[in-house]
């Protein structure tokens, strides 16, 4: 009996779960490592943070969609990836070491500070479920504060939130809280002033949503200034101190809340017997065939985290979840085929961003949509994709919920407990 080959897949989102789900497991032996035990949906962070959903809504265990279906067969091990020997052919990660004869990273992005790295401790992010719900809890903090605040000046500072990124998650989250300012607080926070809500979202460039088409940019301008969002378009934040934003060309203005959404980069990886080609963004540089340059034998990299630099993407392609999905897919195909026949062509199925109730962008193809027919379509997308039946429904019924009353039931403060310290999680 002729034993497998062992492919070792470093991250469970969209690219890495499309992989396992595809490969031949009747001719490898497969291994996914996450540091979490949980696939999640990064298209609805903004709803966490903002109170619209609930964490297990958007979120699937790997062990659960490993037992049935495609990922029928899938090992799952727990694990932060610590270095790669390219030599042993080794992964180590905080718990153990594993072997592997292929390896397939698809780790993913993280926050780009764009060499301001102070900004980690001070400022809040989307790239997690779990740093969406602390930004949830932060923003929650501060409105039950307000609400018995008796100091105007003190309750503004509390209730003054900037948005860093003009991007479709800066878009969102900014949406989101000009929604709370507009709707929610005249409802569950009478005491607080709406006018004492301020939102303020900056834009490097001079446009918002770059990557998708000027009519969009234009319609989300005017569905977030409907929304009461202060829009600073050219504006870079150059630093954030003790509630004071700076921006690069000397200004300043207070605010008690900063959430970043400007940039990301591909996670850092260290390794012995070799190093990763890298390009911009730290983003692995791949061919065709989503095969490591200098590695192409055993080393592949899919997702946001690899950069494949084509006639058509000279810059690598959007790090969209289209692109993470198709590339796992097309890269099983070649595996299970035993060579390398069939190229990473991207299929662009369009763009979207919502801004709230009944306020979205779509570009699909040559078709622009607005409004009402974009927000729908972008609920529809968005529902089927996230896995799991009973997280649809759970969404679904959340979301009509949310539609009908305006009302939610998630809109729960919960403060961490701080004791006792887990040190294997890294804790001080």
């Amino acid at each position: 009996m002729v034993s497998k080959k062992r492919i070792v897949v470093v991250g469970g989102g969209f690219a890495g779960l499309n992989f396992v789900k595809y490969i031949d497991k009747s001719k490898f032996d497969v291994i996914l490592v996450d540091r979490n035990n949980y696939n999640s949906f990064p298209p609805l962070f903004y709803q966490i943070a903002s109170s619209g959903l609930g964490p297990d809504s958007i979120c699937f265990p790997f062990r659960r969609e490993f037992s049935k279906g495609k990922a029928r067969g899938v090992e799952f091990h727990i694990g932060e990836i610590e270095s790669i020997d390219l030599t042993a052919r080794k992964l180590k990660t905080q718990y153990e070491v594993l072997s592997f004869d292929y390896l397939v990273i698809a780790a993913g992005t993280t926050n780009n500070f764009f060499g301001n790295d102070r900004l980690v401790d001070s400022v809040y992010t989307l790239k997690s479920t779990a740093q969406a719900m602390r930004c949830r809890d932060e923003i929650l903090d501060r409105l039950e504060r307000a609400s018995i605040c008796d100091d105007p000046e003190e309750r503004r500072r509390l209730l003054s939130f900037t948005v860093v990124g003009g991007g479709p998650a800066g878009v969102e989250i900014a949406g989101a809280l000009g929604e709370m300012k507009k709707y929610i607080l005249p409802r569950n926070y009478p005491s607080i002033p709406s006018e004492d809500v301020k939102i303020t979202l900056l834009e490097g460039t001079g446009a918002l949503l770059g990557a998708m088409s000027q009519k969009s940019q234009n319609d989300a301008l005017h569905y977030l200034g409907q929304l009461m969002v202060d829009i600073r378009l050219g504006t870079i934040m150059k630093d954030y101190t003790d509630n004071t934003v700076t921006l690069s060309d000397g200004q300043s203005f207070d605010s008690g809340m900063v959430i970043w959404t400007a940039g990301i980069k591909g996670v850092e990886i260290q390794t012995s017997g070799g190093v990763l080609p890298l390009g911009k963004g730290m983003r692995i540089k791949v061919d065709d065939f989503n095969r490591v340059n200098g590695y192409e034998d055993f080393l592949f990299a899919l997702g946001d985290i690899c950069v494949m630099d084509t006639d058509g993407y000279p810059d690598g392609h959007p790090q969209l979840a289209q692109v993470a999905i198709q590339q796992g897919r097309n890269l099983a195909k070649n595996l299970n085929r035993g060579d390398f026949l069939c190229r990473f062509a991207y299929k662009d199925k369009g763009t979207m961003a919502t801004i709230g109730r009944n306020r979205a962008v779509a570009d699909i193809k040559k078709t622009h949509m607005r409004g009402f027919i974009a927000w729908l379509a972008w609920m529809f997308i968005h529902l089927i994709s996230i896995l799991g039946m009973r997280n649809k429904i759970s969404v679904l019924i959340d979301w009509i919920w949310g539609y009908c009353n305006y009302g939610t039931s998630l809109r729960l403060l919960l403060y961490p407990a701080r004791h006792p310290l887990r040190w294997h999680w890294g804790e001080k």
